[in-house]
């Protein structure tokens, strides 16, 4: 079957085409040798290239920017079959304000609003570290403000099944599975900026189950599907502080090391099938660029 791998960085937005660039290797090499053929965007309007390509593919995969994801998501859902997160679900997430607030309400940890001193700056619709920082002044337009965690950086990196409507509880076969629990390489700069800088993957803690258990539940409680990140900094709690609703440069890491096409979960997770498990060998190390080695 055709694919189409629709992926924005690479060829539209500088800052993240070396992730973009990894993330899409590793993706379209899964679907290689799963027997697909993959088809890529060619350049100029992303938009329009993906309207003139997804009516001639089986389904199709968006690999953009959180702010972009609802928008370029709902296209490709109008012409064949979407193997990411729902448009309407990728919208909720890419508002940390409001995917905050849900999560707040149904119990999970979060970071407060900007308490007195050292804040953190974040874009309403960022994208990973892009534009946060660590600082006393207020947020500008389009960004919002939350209390600094000092803690130590994970992601955790599933696989979610169908779901039944646009935002809900209840799956439609197996509950997400879980690729892996990842240690996640974050600096921060003398001006406080945020940096990310790839990470570790698998790695195994002891509050391990306490961090899975509640990713599990922000991709219940926002309605995810497909592949999605779950970003949080462990402290007296496992707060979370991002979900990525697409593809994350964890999975190159992960990639590495599982036994299981990454191509094939998500195929089977887009009809609802149950995912059984995945076989993990061995520990490596990542960065944005798409280099892994051991650790």
């Amino acid at each position: 079957m055709k694919v189409l791998l629709a992926e924005y960085a690479t060829a539209h937005d500088p800052a993240l085409a070396p992730e973009g660039a990894a993330m899409l290797g590793v993706i379209a090499k899964s679907f290689t040798r799963c027997g697909h053929e993959v088809v890529l965007p060619g350049p100029g309007d992303f938009g329009a290239e993906m309207e003139r390509l997804a009516p001639y593919c089986d389904m199709g995969l968006v690999i953009a920017p959180d702010r972009l994801m609802a928008r370029y998501t709902l296209l490709l859902e109008q012409c064949t079959h979407n193997l990411g997160c729902g448009s309407m679900n990728a919208a909720l997430c890419a508002s940390k304000v409001r995917s905050g607030q849900i999560l707040r309400r149904h119990g999970i940890p979060v970071p407060g609003d900007t308490p007195a001193g050292r804040h953190v700056v974040k874009p309403v619709n960022g994208c990973g570290t892009q534009g946060v920082r660590l600082t006393d002044a207020p947020p500008g337009e389009g960004e919002f403000s939350q209390q600094y965690i000092d803690g130590e950086h994970y992601s955790v990196s599933l696989v979610a099944g169908r779901v039944v409507g646009e935002v809900c509880l209840y799956y439609l076969g197996a509950p997400p599975l879980v690729l892996a629990l990842n240690r996640q390489f974050v600096t921060i700069g003398p001006d406080g900026s945020f940096r990310y800088e790839g990470g570790e993957t698998p790695v195994h803690i002891k509050r391990e189950k306490e961090i899975i258990g509640i990713a599990k539940k922000v991709v219940s409680v926002l309605g995810c599907q497909g592949y999605c990140g779950v970003d949080l900094v462990v402290a007296d709690k496992a707060y979370v502080v991002d979900v990525n609703p697409r593809i994350t440069t964890s999975l190159v890491g992960i990639a590495a090391v599982m036994e299981e096409e990454i191509a094939q979960l998500l195929v089977d997770a887009s009809y609802g099938k149950d995912l059984g498990e995945v076989h993990l060998r061995g520990r490596v190390q990542f960065d944005m660029h798409g280099t892994v080695r051991p650790a």
